[in-house]
């Protein structure tokens, strides 16, 4: 017993030097004979075990870090240190908002040389951010981060970790750091021939190389978008063809001379030196410049099919239709796919540049915005302001062109006019306006051409850049520019306030959408045939597809058609051509396919915009109102657009001088608010008019409210008393002023 007592109460006391002081001292007048001895001890261990546990309380009231048995545990202070390898831990802000500082930040000093990139590739949110985009890319669906698991995190740390510390390889087949979700494939356990098919064939971009480039794409964007040309618009945000469109009825009318350049041959490749040249003008850091390198001197894998290992045409067989994944994309409707058709010349190539990816659009406007600066030098260079003219006499050529009436309107040229130039780039295409002599256009295109055999080691020739008079029309994104001259009354006022009446010569900026180009899409869409006389054809791709579903397809088609022909003169005539040739196409469809011969006979059962349901010889169901009404049948969508009077205007909309997107002018106001000169400056304006702001405002009825509110009250009290009595005594001037003064205060306080 006396064995088992010391165990416990060695386990019990060991670790406090008081009770082992205290432990020797009874022990020591113990007498090991005594049958009173074991009483006295256990009572002593009862004794230093509660003194103990008081002593635990009271130091871990005073002092919380300690642990519960009254000594400081390092494995306690262990886990309270972050761990630097837990992915939570990296996580202390939110992605877009780090982005959004990226903006601020190089928008604010849109001319300094950056040179430390590597602290944002360390950023984790970047990292997860990326992952999610490329993630809704790969899927189909936004995934927010709470979403994230625990294990693609620590994948996503690893591959951090591996292009920060130079072990990342572009275009890896085998060897993955993270993986796609949808990719189950288990690549240890596939056989000989499957990995070397997988090393050998043409495959898609790896899952973890896009991380990458996001990840470039989200820090390189927003240091070069604040230093981009105003005069390029492709592969740029808030930019479009529809904004080259408004530009170009803006600033391009009264040019009689246009130099219409392909440099498309930009876009198929460069040569790396210049590549990493042109970035490290404005990026001297040595980590991202050696990743876009990388990626661009990794060779791509890709594989041509022999004609004789090509096998052999067999008959199609029933094929059941397949169901798709739950997380697998949808693709692209019927109705995109045949607008995506639409595209024209200058946005249909898209750079694609190694293992770049989207970065690849970013570096060839790095590189293309060299051309950019140096034709705006050209038209500093070229300009030459004539007193006699009415519009473009200021040296710097700012002045707002035209009549307020006629936003196009510009004199024609002459000798005694302003000579002026103007530029513009869609990609590798570029469209440059002369308002002069052909001579001044010549010289340009001259100088043009040697320019680009400087730079870009690009052979151009006259061919290439032809020069085209106004009154021959100007094709550019499948729209035409041609001039309309007209004769419009000028009166002004003379001296001695005499109103003057005289007829003048002006031109108009005419931009019309081509309706060849237009015939020309829609016959390689295989929507019609012939050209003279366009022929619609049926579209046999929906042949299987109910009336109401083709029928909404095409609605949506061709409101995409009205949207993309929205700053086209003849707007209303093109957008009728495309729903007669749709129309057209669907009755032909339906013809075949509910047996009725000709398209009269489905116009006369469907009716002009194919809203009623076709059925096999019989013609409307009778009982199809009261099934419609009832829910039990599937109302059907009538063709839009099947007169030119439901088509809408041409938008007119006058477009600013200086325009900039949305979110650039954004940025530039939050930074100008966050600047405290811009701050004292509205404060000083606001003195000098003798006005007051309204935070001000406010924070001076705040003020007089809690300085005057016992006043008020004591005030308000006496009135009542006063009114009570019945007093009708008046007193003096002075306390009238003074009871004038408690109303205004306290009606100040009211409101």
């Amino acid at each position: 017993m006396r064995r088992t007592l010391a165990v416990f109460g060695h386990q019990l006391l060991t670790n406090s030097l008081y009770v082992q002081n205290s432990i020797n001292l009874l022990t020591s007048n113990l007498n090991p004979r005594s049958k009173n001895d074991g009483f006295r001890l256990l009572r002593a261990f009862m004794f230093t075990s509660t003194h103990q546990q008081r002593r635990v309380l009271d130091n871990n009231n005073l002092n919380p870090s300690r642990s519960n048995n009254g000594g400081f545990t390092s494995t306690h202070q262990q886990r309270r240190v972050l761990d630097p390898d837990d992915p939570s831990n990296l996580m202390k802000e939110d992605g877009v908002a780090v982005c959004s500082q990226m903006w601020i930040e190089n928008f604010r000093e849109p001319g300094k040389t950056v040179t430390n990139l590597a602290s944002y590739l360390r950023r984790f949110e970047l990292w997860v951010l990326a992952y999610q985009k490329v993630c809704a890319d790969e899927t189909g669906a936004y995934m927010p981060r709470s979403a994230v698991q625990r294990s693609a995190l620590e994948d996503l740390l690893a591959l951090r970790n591996s292009v920060l510390d130079g072990r990342f390889k572009w275009g890896a087949r085998l060897e993955f750091f993270i993986k796609s979700p949808k990719d189950k494939i288990e690549y240890e356990s596939l056989s000989k021939r499957k990995i070397r098919a997988i090393l050998t064939t043409t495959q898609p971009s790896p899952f973890q190389d896009r991380i990458v480039q996001e990840v470039l794409f989200m820090i390189l964007e927003p240091i070069y978008e604040a230093r981009f040309s105003q005069k390029s618009f492709a592969f740029r945000p808030g930019r479009s063809a529809h904004t080259v469109l408004r530009v170009i009825r803006r600033s391009f009318a009264g040019y009689l001379w246009y130099i219409k350049g392909d440099l498309s041959t930009v876009l198929d490749g460069m040569k790396v030196g210049m590549i990493i040249s042109a970035l490290m003008r404005d990026v001297r850091d040595k980590m991202v410049i050696d990743l876009v390198k990388a990626a661009l001197v990794t060779p791509v894998i890709t594989s041509r099919v022999d004609e004789g290992e090509k096998k052999k045409k067999t008959k199609r067989k029933y094929q059941k239709k397949r169901v798709l994944a739950e997380d697998e994309p949808k693709p692209d409707p019927y109705w995109l796919e045949s607008f995506f058709g639409f595209a024209p010349e200058e946005a249909e190539k898209v750079p694609s540049w190694g293992h770049c990816g989207i970065l690849s659009p970013l570096l060839a406007n790095i590189c293309l915005d060299e051309l950019d600066r140096w034709t705006e030098g050209k038209i500093k260079e070229f300009y030459r302001p004539s007193k006699s003219d009415v519009i473009w006499n200021n040296p710097e050529g700012e002045v707002e062109q035209g009549n307020t009436s006629w936003p196009e309107f510009v004199p024609t040229s002459g000798p005694d006019k302003t000579r002026k130039i103007d530029y513009i780039r869609f990609g590798g295409h570029i469209l440059i306006g002369v308002r002069g002599p052909r001579a001044d256009a010549a010289t340009l295109r001259k100088q043009l051409i040697e320019f680009c055999d400087q730079k870009y080691m690009l052979k151009l020739d006259n061919e290439s850049l032809p020069i085209e008079h106004i009154t021959k029309g100007i094709m550019f994104l499948d729209h035409v520019l041609c001039r309309r001259v007209v004769y419009p009354t000028l009166r002004y006022t003379a001296t001695g306030g005499k109103i003057i009446s005289e007829k003048g010569v002006g031109t108009l900026l005419s931009v019309t959408a081509s309706l060849k180009q237009c015939i020309k899409q829609f016959r390689k869409l295989s929507y019609l045939k012939g050209d003279r006389d366009p022929d619609p054809q049926p579209c046999f791709r929906m042949f299987h597809a109910t009336q109401a579903h083709t029928n909404a397809q095409m609605n949506k088609f061709l409101s995409t058609m009205v949207e993309w022909y929205r700053y086209a003169d003849n707007r209303k005539k093109i957008v009728n051509f495309c729903s007669y040739i749709i129309r057209g196409s669907l009755a032909k469809l339906y013809a075949a396919k509910y047996k009725l011969r000709s398209r009269a006979k489905v116009y006369k059962i469907g009716a002009r915009n194919l809203s009623r349901p076709l059925k096999e010889k019989k013609g409307q169901s009778p009982e199809y109102h009261n099934l419609l009404r009832m829910g039990l049948a599937e109302s059907i969508d009538g063709l839009q657009y099947t007169r030119m009077s439901l088509v809408p205007e041409t938008d007119y909309t006058p477009f600013p001088t200086n325009w900039r997107p949305d979110h650039e002018k954004a940025l530039v106001e939050y930074i100008q608010l966050d600047d405290p000169k811009t701050l004292e400056e509205y404060r000083s304006c606001l003195r000098e008019q003798g006005l007051i702001s309204p935070q001000d405002y406010v924070s001076m009825l705040v003020w007089n409210y809690k300085r005057n509110a016992i006043q008020i009250d004591q005030f308000s009290t006496a009135k009542l008393g006063k009114d009570l009595l019945g007093s009708n005594e008046v007193e003096g001037d002075q306390r009238n002023g003074d009871e004038e003064e408690n109303g205004e205060r306290f009606n100040a306080a009211q409101m």
